[in-house]
């Protein structure tokens, strides 16, 4: 166990280790997995939390949370939703209903230090305006030298500021020892060596905690194959018990709507992901589960630079 992290935790941070999506064969084998992973979660960690982007792998992630809380009677994580400033104008409306829904308690984190210094993004934001934690991270812990930096969340000082640091002040004040998160091996090439349990446990860098990652064994057909044939049939009423895949809005099963169904809108509009509104766009016309996800990258819609900064920002506490 890691110097300062508690003691009472006790997981295994090799389990995954050296493995890919290849090695759990079915979906069946891919959900015992997450079951087994966000069970032990529940039992080992006094305080976790989820962070929840409204995305489906954090809503699949959420959805195995519930239904393990229900089967053994654990209290369901809070969740976290970073608020970055640039979602889709329904991302926090999808979230809002659906923990409304599930009865999810949500903390929002937010860096408004930042968002005071900026009226729409690409504003220019003088560092010398920014508050001492923020002026530390840019200068000491990024060792960013320019005078200004770009409001804009899929930078280096941008994802930085936006999503890191208000995340490891939220670990900090709510007294998180475990951020449950769904992240996947296949999703990006710095998160292809995470295993289902992972240490943050450096003061230097984040307030000491765990990553536990119960779909890291997922790939994106897996997702929505669990998406449409579990999350869907076991959440809406009136849905196909075994399961039923909409060829678009219009085509549901008599009596339910998108709104009704826990996922978010944009998938249906033709996002594979989802971003930032200002930098990400639609990856084809149909739905995303429709679209060819074997021959084609998931993230290509995202802006590249902060793809190209993944590991970098991965050391500094991003997901």
């Amino acid at each position: 166990m890691s110097e300062g992290f508690p003691e009472y935790v006790d997981v295994e941070y090799t389990d995954g280790e050296g493995e890919s999506p290849s090695d759990y064969t079915t979906l069946d084998r891919k959900m015992q997995k997450a079951i087994e992973v966000t069970t032990k979660g529940l039992e080992e960690y006094d305080n976790p939390a989820v962070m929840w982007t409204g995305g489906k792998d954090s809503t699949l992630t959420l959805y195995f949370i519930k239904e393990v809380a229900d089967e053994y009677g654990f209290d369901t994580p809070t969740a976290v939703f970073i608020d970055h400033f640039q979602h889709f104008d329904d991302i926090i409306g999808f979230v809002e209903k659906w923990a409304d829904e599930w009865g999810i308690n949500v903390v929002y984190a937010r860096n408004n230090d930042v968002r005071e210094l900026a009226d729409e993004p690409g504003d220019e934001v003088r560092v010398e305006d920014l508050n001492e934690q923020n002026q530390h991270h840019v200068r000491e812990i990024l060792e960013y030298e320019d005078d200004t930096f770009p409001f804009l969340l899929d930078t280096y000082v941008g994802n930085h500021l936006l999503k890191t640091v208000p995340l490891n002040n939220a670990i900090e004040e709510h007294g998180i020892d475990g951020i449950i998160s769904g992240v996947r091996w296949d999703e990006q090439e710095a998160r292809e060596d995470e295993t289902f349990f992972s240490p943050r446990h450096d003061p230097d860098i984040y307030p000491p905690h765990d990553r536990i990652h119960p779909i890291l064994q997922f790939d994106e057909e897996a997702v929505w194959d669990a998406f449409w044939n579990y999350v869907v049939p076991e959440t809406v009423e009136g849905y196909p018990d075994e399961g039923y895949v909409p060829q678009g809005y219009d085509d549901l099963p008599v009596g339910i709507t998108q709104d009704d169904v826990p996922v978010s809108p944009k998938y249906f509009e033709g996002f594979r992901s989802l971003g930032s509104e200002v930098s990400t766009e639609k990856s084809a016309q149909e739905p995303a589960w429709l679209q060819d996800l074997e021959g084609t990258t998931e993230r290509a819609g995202r802006a590249q630079d902060k793809e190209d900064l993944m590991e970098r920002l991965r050391d500094l506490g991003y997901m």
